[in-house]
């Protein structure tokens, strides 16, 4: 080996000593004992754990009874061709597979990668090579299981953030945490991110994982509320071959997709007991076990979590585990709900307004002052969400300047009565108003009254309007 070749493969293991292969478990194919047996050590000096085997028939063997998280295969084998490996479907699609080559068969390695091999090495190679491979493999797997995250929910919000005077002060929280994150390096602490629904929780954890120090690595967003019960586990944390029933391969969990980057688990309190005493185990150890494993794989992952329900509540009712709920609280952020920050209503509407003309390519309209004042006017407890919905029905049915007449006509033709609250059924409800918004944000009917008498003669004094 010359000068440059050492000093290359030197500068390989120190590159990759951050990401070694502790916790990952590695099935190498090669015929030659030497060689063998030199791969063999290096990778369990990394942390690996090995099985080296000498042919295509104990290869299969150990693939129907054991998973593995890589393979290093050599493409000519006694009793065969490795690339049948992949043929024939050996491997799960959970396993990151690397095929070797000597000089001149590069053939076989472009046949390879064409049934599904990840990358090749061309023998002879430097072991501390393999470091580089395997790594560029992993982030292989990893986009190729947010992309079928990403598939599956086509409904991730913009990023951009309309912060206004209301909510300097969280702003001001978002630039210590920023701080600390960048003071910290390494694993950074779990956020906590409280607000009513439709507040901008899950734009606030976008913000917050594009203006940190991960911000070119995955940000993976999870709806838990969405997760059945029977597959939540699996979703979050991995399965492996036959752990269920309908578990026909192996697949790695969205911590393991988010690894180096960031997780957002809206609504986090919806996860049963058990799911959220082993979310506090990712924190607190940063490890993982997938749903039928019997190995930890270890995970580095920024978890941001939300929620719109009181968690001390659900913690004193036996709902939430204290213990989680404390180790959440080091960064809290509390985003306030939009009728408590009336002053933003007119700026954050005219940015809502040029974000859907852009996304619809139309024409940007402007929004009357009679407008401006139904706008303040109303409580909007569903807040930016509701504002927004209601931004786009005024654009696809007014003409010309928006004046948005169908919240007087939803506030029963009362100036500046939008978003009264009824009574009935033992229930609360804002007539106009999404009727999914829970209980405990809105507003009692005095509060209500109080408020939007004092919100109409803020409007009569500012716009003149409904005079």
């Amino acid at each position: 080996m010359d000068f440059c070749q050492g000093a290359a493969a030197q500068c390989a293991e120190q590159t990759m000593s951050a990401s070694s292969l502790t916790g990952s478990s590695v099935l190498l194919v090669e015929d030659e004992p030497l060689l063998r047996r030199q791969l063999a050590a290096y990778l369990e000096r990394q942390g690996a754990e090995v099985t080296a085997v000498a042919d295509m028939a104990t290869a299969r063997q150990m693939l129907a009874s054991m998973p593995c998280d890589f393979a290093l295969v050599d493409v000519n084998l006694p009793d065969g061709v490795g690339t049948d490996l992949l043929r024939e479907g050996a491997f799960s699609p959970n396993t990151g597979v690397v095929v070797m080559t000597a000089e001149g068969g590069v053939g076989g390695a472009v046949e390879a990668m064409k049934l599904g091999a990840l990358n090749y090495l061309t023998k002879p190679f430097e072991p501390a090579e393999l470091l580089l491979v395997f790594n560029a493999v992993r982030r292989d797997r990893s986009a190729r299981r947010l992309e079928q995250h990403r598939r599956e929910d086509d409904t991730l919000p913009e990023a951009e953030f309309f912060f206004g005077t209301g909510l300097a002060e969280l702003r001001a929280q978002l630039d210590r945490i920023l701080a600390a994150d960048r003071r910290m390096q390494g694993r950074l602490a779990p956020v906590l991110i409280l607000g009513e629904t439709g507040s901008g929780k899950t734009t606030i954890a976008r913000w917050l994982h594009q203006h940190g120090p991960r911000g070119d690595k995955p940000c993976v967003e999870v709806n838990c509320p969405a997760l059945p019960d029977t597959l939540a586990e699996s979703e979050l944390f991995g399965h492996e071959r036959g752990a269920f029933t309908d578990a026909r391969s192996a697949r790695i969990g969205l911590f393991e997709a988010a690894d180096g980057g960031t997780l957002f688990l809206d609504e986090l309190a919806s996860l049963s007991l058990p799911l959220q005493s082993k979310v506090l185990t990712v924190i607190e150890d940063g490890r993982i076990r997938r749903v039928g494993a019997n190995k930890t794989v270890g995970v580095d992952v920024r978890l941001v979590a939300a929620s719109n329900r009181d968690l001390k509540e659900l913690v004193a009712a036996g709902q939430f585990r204290e213990d989680l709920y404390h180790r959440l609280d080091l960064f809290r952020l509390r985003i306030p709900p939009l009728r408590e920050r009336v002053a933003d209503i007119g700026p954050l509407a005219e940015t809502l307004l040029k974000r859907i003309c852009r996304r619809q390519r139309l024409a940007l309209r402007p929004i009357t002052e009679e407008g401006r004042c139904r706008l303040e006017g109303w409580l909007w407890p569903g807040n930016v969400r509701e504002l927004a919905h209601e931004i786009e029905r005024a654009v696809v049915f007014e003409d010309g300047p928006l004046e948005f007449r169908h919240l007087q006509r939803l506030s029963g033709g009362a100036p500046g009565g939008a978003g009264r609250v009824a009574m009935g059924s033992g229930s609360m409800r804002a007539i106009g108003s999404p009727s999914g918004v829970s209980p405990s944000s809105r507003p009692s009917t005095g509060w209500c009254s109080m408020r939007l008498n004092k919100r109409r003669a803020t409007c009569r004094r500012r716009h003149g309007c409904w005079e």
